[in-house]
């Protein structure tokens, strides 16, 4: 479109398999193409599982990977005996009840910095992240996690969901993670969840900008009132 070669940088990796409803991505050009016409444009010539919400000019030196302060990524699992087909692409499927009340215990210890090798695949050097929040809540049937930091190792997300989801299964015990953190080990963690539960959903930087975009999973969900008392949010 910009008749040019561009290089683009991206907020925050997605595995295939993983959405965005965030993602924040900063190009340099030459080219005096009008910025407030460039996201139609772009959506014009984007493939139909990609689009553009919208596009601003920043400062020369602006990165969307390294100006970025916090990353946000949502998890969703479909928590239901059955499976659902219109969900498979979005979410894990659990069948086993899960407790959010014992996730949220067992995950209350990786709040912080740490080193967070063992939930990293493969392990990572360096390897210390602040997890400045975990909220994990039960919407009818769906179980959404949410952690940010200042920064995540690669699978970290899905790892840390995996061995909560064990937790709240009553197949780990819910003090577990805490040793598996201290050991460094990534044989001790869980498992690592599949990709299609996972969203990079907002980036926020400096300035107060925030791309946060809840994901369509869970949009108009409130949380079912019985379940009220076993989310935990951990502000």
């Amino acid at each position: 479109m910009l008749r040019e070669p561009v290089k683009i940088t991206g907020a925050g990796r997605t595995d295939s398999g993983v959405h965005a409803t965030g993602q924040v991505v900063s190009f340099a050009t030459s080219c005096l193409f009008p910025v407030e016409r460039l996201a139609v444009a772009l959506n014009a010539l984007l493939p139909r599982d990609c689009s553009v919400r919208d596009a601003t000019a920043v400062d020369e030196g602006f990165s969307a990977r390294f100006s970025a302060r916090e990353r946000v990524y949502v998890y969703a699992v479909l928590n239901d005996p059955a499976r659902h087909a219109l969900t498979a692409r979005f979410a894990w499927h659990v069948p086993r009840p899960i407790d959010v009340e014992v996730m949220g215990a067992a995950g209350a210890c990786l709040l912080g910095e740490h080193d967070f090798r063992a939930f990293s695949v493969p392990a990572a050097e360096p390897a210390v992240r602040n997890v400045r929040r975990l909220r994990i809540d039960r919407l009818e049937r769906l179980v959404r996690v949410e952690i940010a930091a200042d920064g995540f190792l690669h699978h970290m997300v899905r790892v840390i969901v995996g061995t909560l989801v064990e937790c709240g299964e009553g197949r780990r015990d819910p003090a577990q993670p805490a040793a598996v953190l201290a050991s460094g080990d990534r044989s001790a963690a869980g498992i690592t969840a599949p990709p299609q539960g996972l969203y990079l959903a907002g980036v926020g930087y400096p300035d107060g900008y925030d791309s946060y975009l809840e994901p369509p999973v869970f949009a108009g969900r409130p949380a079912a009132a019985s379940a009220l008392d076993g989310a935990r949010a951990f502000p």
